[in-house]
């Protein structure tokens, strides 16, 4: 596990924002609405990406789950035409999804640090370590949300995900 930096952006994406823990009924269903969306847009999207924070000085993984807050993001593979959103969250509201959460987001972090985690959610804080320590050698800061590419569904019983941390001088 060796982190690099690396430039993201900008991703048009589509965007469901939320608070609590991960797999709750807020973060389930908003899951649930990007993937009927994107499906009835008819193109490619994914995989999942998650950016999440916590409003609150202590340390994110010190907070209870509860409070975490987050965008979940679809990337898709152009900025959609006018009117295909609207369209498709139309067509997709009799599916009992929010599809009114979803909305089209620009995503431009800039320079940032990345691991590849592969294991279980609950491991992460490891190589979040590695990724702090990597930081710190080189005099570089926290500048936005954690983020994380989901590489693997949710519930692969060996899940990658792929860390990244938007970073700047200290």
């Amino acid at each position: 596990m060796t982190p690099q930096l690396t430039t993201y952006g900008p991703v048009t994406c589509l965007n469901v924002t939320g608070m609590g823990a991960p797999g709750g009924a807020e973060h389930v269903s908003a899951i649930r609405a990007l993937y009927t969306v994107a499906g009835a847009m008819g193109g490619p999207a994914g995989p999942m990406e998650g950016l999440w924070w916590v409003e609150d000085d202590r340390p994110g993984l010190e907070m209870p789950r509860e409070l975490w807050r987050w965008h979940l993001l679809l990337p898709l593979p152009a900025v959609p035409e006018p009117g295909v959103l609207e369209r498709a969250r139309e067509a997709t509201r009799p599916s009992g999804a929010a599809v009114d959460r979803v909305v089209v987001r620009t995503v431009t972090e800039g320079e940032c640090v990345e691991v590849l985690h592969a294991g279980p959610f609950s491991e992460e804080h490891v190589s979040l370590k590695v990724m702090e320590e990597f930081m710190a050698e080189r005099g570089l800061v926290v500048n936005g949300p954690h983020h994380e590419v989901y590489l693997t569904a949710l519930d692969d019983p060996e899940p990658r995900t792929l860390l990244r941390q938007p970073v700047r001088g200290a």
